[in-house]
C-alpha cells in the first residue's frame, strides 16, 4: 500500500516516524506494508530522510493510481477540505486528525467514502491518542448513550489547573502555557472553547448517527474565569473545568460547551494538567471513563496509524463510521435543570433574605477579606436561574456545578 502525507507538520511527521521505524508491526497488522511515496508541504526539508519525497502540488497524489491511503495533517478547511473530497472522489482512502474539517465537512465526506466503498477515518479528530470514536461505534454499539461529557482541550485543562491548584491567575496561566507550547501565540482556538465545541459536536454525531452543527453549540469558554473563582473552588474541596457536555433525555439532546464546578468525587476531577478525560454513560453499562494523553505528536499519531492500518486491513469493506445526513436537532444544556455557583457582591448577611426569596435553600460560602459571598444553588433551569439572580442584584459570576 503506498501513502501519501499532507502536512508535515508535528503530527504528519510523527505518522512518518512511526511508519518507517515499525514498518514490520505496521505490516503484520495492517496485512501488507505501508510505505510513504509522497509528502505534500509547501516547505522543502533539505537533508532530512524525506527530501526526495516531497512535492507541493495535490495533483499528483489524486492522479497517481498507486497511492491507496491518504493522511491529511494540515488543520484548518482550506485547503484540507479540498484535497481531501479530491483524494476521496480519486477512490483513496483518507485518514486525518483534523476536528474543524471533519465538525465543518464531515456529513459530505463520510458521504463520499461510502458511495466510493472507502474508508474515511478521523479517531484522532478527539482526544489525540484516547480511542473513543471506534469504542462509541463498536464497543458501545448496543447501548443508548445516555451522556457524553468531559475535558477535551489539554490547553484550557493546564491553564485551570495553574488556577485551581496553584492559585494562578489566567493571565499568568495562559502565559506559560504558550512557553510551553500547549498553547498557540493567538490562543482563541482553544480559550473560547471552540475547540472543545467541535470535538463534543464530533462525538455526538457518532453517538446519535445524525449530524451536528456545531455552530448551534452554546459555547463559553473559560476566559471569565478569575483566581477568585478558582480560591473558592479550592475553600469547597472543588476545581474548575471547562466541559463539553452531551446528555440524551427524553429523545433530546442537550448540548453545552462551559466551565463546570466538580468536587472530589467526580471522576473528572482528577483529569489535570494537559490531560483529557472522558465520560461516556450508557444506559446498560452505566459509566465509563476515557482517559489520556488529548493531543501532542505522539499520542495523536498514535491514532492516525491506528486508522490507517485499519483502513488498509478492512480494504473495500470499510468500517461504518460516521453518521447520516440527517439533521440533530440542537438543545441547550441550559434548559436541564442543575446546581449553579453564583457569586454575589456585598454581604451575605445584607442579602441573605433576598437570596433565599429568589432561590429558596442554598449554600452559603464566604472568603475572608471580600467584599462578597457566594452561594451554591439548588438544581434549576439556566432560565430559573437568570431570574432569580436579577431578584438578587450584583451577581459576579455563574458557574454550572455537579456537586
Amino acid at each position: 500500500m503506498k501513502a501519501a502525507i499532507m502536512g508535515y507538520g508535528t503530527i504528519g511527521s510523527g505518522v512518518y516516524e512511526v511508519l518507517d521505524k515499525n514498518c514490520k508491526s505496521v505490516e503484520k497488522k495492517a496485512g501488507e506494508p505501508i510505505e510513504v511515496k509522497y509528502i505534500l508541504d509547501l516547505r522543502e526539508f533539505p537533508g532530512s530522510p524525506v527530501e526526495k519525497l516531497v512535492i507541493h502540488d495535490v495533483e499528483q497524489i489524486v492522479n497517481d493510481p498507486e497511492i491507496g491511503i491518504v493522511v491529511e495533517t494540515m488543520g484548518g478547511t482550506k485547503p484540507a477540505y479540498e484535497f481531501v473530497r479530491r483524494c476521496l472522489l480519486a477512490g483513496k482512502h483518507v485518514v486525518t486528525s483534523n476536528k474543524a474539517l471533519v465538525a465543518a465537512n464531515g456529513t459530505e465526506l463520510i458521504r463520499i467514502a461510502a458511495e466510493k466503498n472507502i474508508s474515511f477515518l478521523f479517531e484522532a479528530s478527539v482526544g489525540g491518542g484516547i480511542p473513543i470514536i471506534r469504542p462509541l461505534v463498536e464497543c458501545l454499539g448496543g447501548e443508548e448513550i445516555l451522556e457524553i461529557s468531559g475535558i477535551l482541550n489539554g490547553t484550557t485543562n493546564y491553564i485551570l489547573t495553574k488556577m485551581n491548584e496553584e492559585g494562578w491567575s489566567f493571565e499568568e496561566a495562559l502565559k506559560r502555557a504558550q512557553e510551553l507550547g500547549y498553547a498557540e501565540r493567538n490562543p482563541e482556538t482553544d480559550i473560547e472553547g471552540y475547540d472543545t465545541c467541535r470535538k463534543i459536536a464530533i462525538l455526538t454525531a457518532v453517538a446519535t448517527g445524525k449530524e451536528v452543527n456545531y455552530e448551534e453549540i452554546p459555547t463559553q469558554g473559560i476566559t471569565k474565569i478569575t483566581s477568585m473563582d478558582s480560591s473558592y473552588a479550592a475553600h469547597m474541596g472543588a476545581a474548575i473545568k471547562l466541559f463539553g457536555t452531551s446528555v440524551n433525555k427524553d429523545g433530546k439532546i442537550y448540548l453545552e460547551v462551559v466551565p463546570v464546578l466538580v468536587d472530589a468525587k467526580d471522576p473528572l476531577y482528577a483529569v489535570t494538567d494537559v490531560f483529557n478525560g472522558i465520560l461516556v454513560v450508557g444506559n446498560m453499562l452505566g459509566a465509563s471513563m476515557f482517559y489520556g494523553s488529548g493531543a501532542g505528536k505522539l499520542p495523536t499519531t498514535s491514532a492516525v496509524v491506528g486508522d490507517m492500518i485499519s483502513a488498509v486491513r478492512f480494504g473495500d469493506e470499510p468500517e461504518k463510521i460516521g453518521w447520516s445526513s440527517e439533521k440533530l436537532e440542537v438543545h441547550p444544556a441550559a434548559e436541564l435543570s442543575r446546581k449553579y455557583f453564583a457569586r454575589f457582591e456585598g454581604s451575605e448577611r445584607a442579602k441573605k433574605e433576598a437570596v433565599a426569596a429568589a432561590f429558596g435553600d442554598v449554600k452559603f460560602v464566604t472568603l475572608e477579606g471580600t467584599d462578597e459571598f457566594a452561594v451554591l444553588t439548588g438544581e434549576m433551569t439556566g432560565g430559573e436561574f437568570d431570574s432569580a439572580a436579577a431578584k438578587v442584584g450584583g451577581l459576579r459570576q455563574k458557574i454550572a456545578a455537579r456537586l
